[in-house]
């Protein structure tokens, strides 16, 4: 009996060390803490999103999830953030890129954070080391109250490509595009 009441009052003891914040908050945050979304704001953006450009079709795949980052060495901090992955098809419906299946861990499109107002916007980053170490910067934002519509800006970067890229004397392809309306499926 003693033993169990020891087990609770440790399991209470750790639980209650972690401290939860709300996800708008842009202050550092103790160790362990959480950076919770309390108030679901990033539950509309879940699910499937769709959109054509340049005679192409892509399905975006945004997911919550409860991330661990470790980049402030003396303060890691649990945050839920929005995980991406997309498949991209052409006209004819052969796909061009497609990391649908990938793991979380392995997402190529991360949340970061909203910016505040009077910009309601998440801002996301893209990482693909498989692609000549691209990289880039998404903003996202609603573009009509039922939450339906999704405006997508993508800032692309790829400051340095070298001779071990099978693009490097040729054009990187883009999976991604610049800028387009998706449309909640």
């Amino acid at each position: 009996m003693k033993n169990i009441f020891l087990t609770l009052f440790l399991i209470m003891a750790v639980s209650c060390t972690a401290q939860i914040y709300p996800l708008r908050t842009y202050s550092e945050v103790p160790s362990n803490s959480y950076i919770k979304d309390i108030n679901n704001e990033l539950v509309p953006y879940e699910g499937i999103w769709k959109g054509t450009w340049d005679g192409k079709t892509i399905f975006i795949y945004l997911k919550k999830v409860k991330a661990y980052f470790t980049h402030l060495e003396n303060s890691p901090y649990y945050n839920d953030v929005l995980k991406g992955k997309f498949k991209v098809l052409d006209s004819n419906g052969n796909i061009l890129f497609d990391n649908s299946n990938s793991s979380d861990e392995n997402s190529k499109i991360t949340g970061n954070r909203f910016f505040s107002a009077p910009y309601n916007r998440y801002n996301l980053s893209y990482s693909a080391p498989d692609l000549c170490n691209t990289t880039g910067t998404i903003n996202i934002t609603f573009t009509d109250a039922t939450k339906t519509k999704l405006d997508w800006k993508y800032f692309y970067r790829n400051e340095i490509v070298t001779k071990d890229c099978p693009y490097y004397n040729t054009e990187i392809p883009q999976p991604l595009p610049k800028e387009i309306t998706l449309t909640k499926q």
